[in-house]
């Protein structure tokens, strides 16, 4: 039967475009999602929290990319959907981009000062350092808070040592550097996240402007033995491969990061701007060759990395060099012999966690 004059010329869409069509819409979709769940978090975390404005702000949000997808939906169009997410994406990133770092907030006591380089003081191979932290810890809530200014020659460096301190699985781990004199003097960097008083560290607020960036430079007794002795996180040494002049010019390259936080704060970032990151962005900085890589992400694997790209002292099998510098029983083991004063047991105790170290 011959189709009705009115059907005989009706377009059919092609397959193709059909199929053009969905997958637009299934990327339109993905993104608004991507978007409305993004911004909801950075309205909740970052928000005025009397009364619960964040959190209704965050609902306003998501009820509005939901308005937008069931339009767009309703009406199989997804230029209004593109060009109305536009409009919420441009209004949150103009109020995103008024939060601004601080340096007066009321911080924990272990990061109440950050290191600075003292600028009248340093010459080429001569630094001061001022706030290095000292902390006697008895606990990680009982502790004798101690900050001093000390000075460093960089012709006396003889290694660079980095520690793993794993308190989350094996995927992830706290780096810090640590650099060591001819007099067995050692200090260790540290990029944190500056906590307020009562604060806490949550992976996922590390994305939203949450946290401060803190560069700490310590004492081995302190900023080691305060993770495998009160904390009970599992450390790690590895010696890093680097001549006399890298391991200075790093050294300066911590000084001036140091300098420059000290004159403008800047944010934290869970995935661009932490522990591993700021290392690798420093050793690029003074002309190491370091290739990007997923473990810098993953900074429980970053022996590995650093094993592959060469940057490892040591030619012993990697679980060898894991097994020798786990630290944590000889950390827990150490006391300081009778008689010793303050700066001979601290290099005493760095002496001590190296025992077996090859």
């Amino acid at each position: 039967m011959p189709y009705p004059a009115s059907h005989r010329f009706m377009p059919v869409t092609p397959r193709w475009r059909r199929g053009l069509g969905a997958l637009t819409w299934l990327l339109v979709s993905l993104g608004a999602m991507l978007c409305g769940a993004w911004g909801g978090t950075a309205l909740y975390l970052e928000a005025p929290q009397p009364h619960n404005i964040a959190t209704a702000l965050a609902l306003v949000w998501g009820f509005a990319w939901l308005v937008l997808l069931g339009y767009g939906a309703l009406q199989r169009r997804t230029l209004p959907v593109m060009a109305g997410g536009l409009v919420l994406m441009l209004a949150l990133l103009a109020w995103w981009s008024t939060i601004t770092p601080r340096s007066d907030r009321r911080w924990a006591d272990d990061v109440a000062h950050l290191v600075e380089a003292a600028p009248e003081y340093n010459a080429p191979q001569h630094i001061q350092l001022r706030h290095v932290r000292n902390f006697i810890w008895r606990s990680e809530t009982d502790y004798t808070p101690r900050w001093e200014t000390r000075n460093y020659d960089l012709t006396r460096l003889r290694s660079v040592d980095v520690a793993l301190s794993y308190w989350m699985g094996p995927a992830i781990a706290h780096t810090l550097v640590s650099f060591g004199f001819d007099n067995g003097e050692h200090v260790v960097f540290s990029v944190e996240i500056r906590k307020e008083q009562g604060e806490h560290f949550d992976a996922l607020a590390g994305f939203f402007k949450q946290y401060e960036m803190a560069l700490v430079a310590a004492d081995e007794r302190d900023i080691l033995a305060v993770r495998t002795n009160a904390r009970g996180e599992e450390v790690h040494l590895y010696r890093a491969k680097l001549s006399p002049a890298a391991m200075q010019e790093l050294f300066l390259a911590y000084a001036q990061q140091a300098s420059q936080l000290a004159q403008a704060p800047r944010f934290y970032h869970t995935l661009t701007a932490n522990c591993t990151t700021i290392v690798w962005q420093l050793a690029r900085r003074i002309g190491q060759e370091l290739p990007l890589d997923w473990r810098l992400l993953a900074s429980g694997y970053l022996p590995e990395y650093l094993r592959d790209a060469g940057g490892l002292e040591s030619m012993q099998p990697l679980p060898l060099q894991r097994s020798n510098g786990h630290i944590n029983a000889r950390a827990q083991s150490w006391q300081p012999a009778p008689g010793l004063d303050d700066t001979q047991a601290s290099i005493d105790f760095s002496r001590h966690i190296r025992a077996g170290m090859r």
